[in-house]
């Protein structure tokens, strides 16, 4: 039996989803190109576990898809805003977020060129047929970009450490701290004021 055998990978994106891209118009020719604006809800677990993208929270994609040799660049910036809490008091911190972007998708014959040279590089993305999910690429460049450590200012002041107030609403907050060496001193004096009353 000759002939060839052409693999066709099935289409696993669901086009209808708000981060899924269609090419097909590029018509891979290089150099064509097109732009992209869209508003579109935050994908659930959009940052970390102290600040984040709120799921379902309006993401701004400014968008621009040109085709090259090896597949689709996507260009662009992404915009939206991460609600989080301080660090040090716990307030609700509040982070616009604007980033840039830029992010190749091979065609899938290319791909399998550079894994049969020992190319094989795990951070390229695949064009599935002629459509392209944006939401990888998306959580890997904002979630790098925001705080590690929120704060709800530079120099807030954080929590007390004896009863838990937020030092930045009263600036003045002390407690009489006893020196524990000194407390069997204390239990004398109070135990010779009860000797005089007597």
């Amino acid at each position: 039996m000759t002939g060839t055998w052409t693999v066709q990978r099935a289409t696993h994106l669901d086009p209808r989803s708000p981060f899924v891209l269609d090419t097909h118009e590029l018509g891979r020719r290089p150099g064509s190109m097109r732009t992209v604006q869209r508003t579109v809800p935050a994908p659930e677990d959009l940052g970390t576990d102290v600040i984040g993208i709120l799921a379902g929270s309006d993401l701004e994609l400014d968008l621009r898809l040109e085709a090259v040799m090896e597949g689709v660049l996507v260009s662009g910036s992404v915009r939206g805003r991460a609600v989080g809490e301080c660090v040090r008091c716990l307030e609700e911190v509040v982070e616009d977020v604007d980033v840039t972007f830029q992010e190749l998708y091979v065609y899938p014959e290319r791909a399998a060129v550079a894994v049969e040279d020992g190319d094989d590089d795990e951070d390229v993305r695949e064009l599935e047929g002629d459509l392209v999910d944006l939401e990888p690429a998306l959580r890997d460049t904002v979630v790098p970009v925001l705080p590690f450590q929120p704060l709800c200012g530079p120099d807030c002041p954080g929590l007390c450490s004896e009863c838990g107030a937020r030092l930045a609403d009263d600036p003045d907050h002390t407690h009489e701290i006893l020196d524990p060496r000194w407390a069997a001193l204390g239990g004398l004096t109070s135990t010779q004021d009860d000797t005089k009353e007597s």
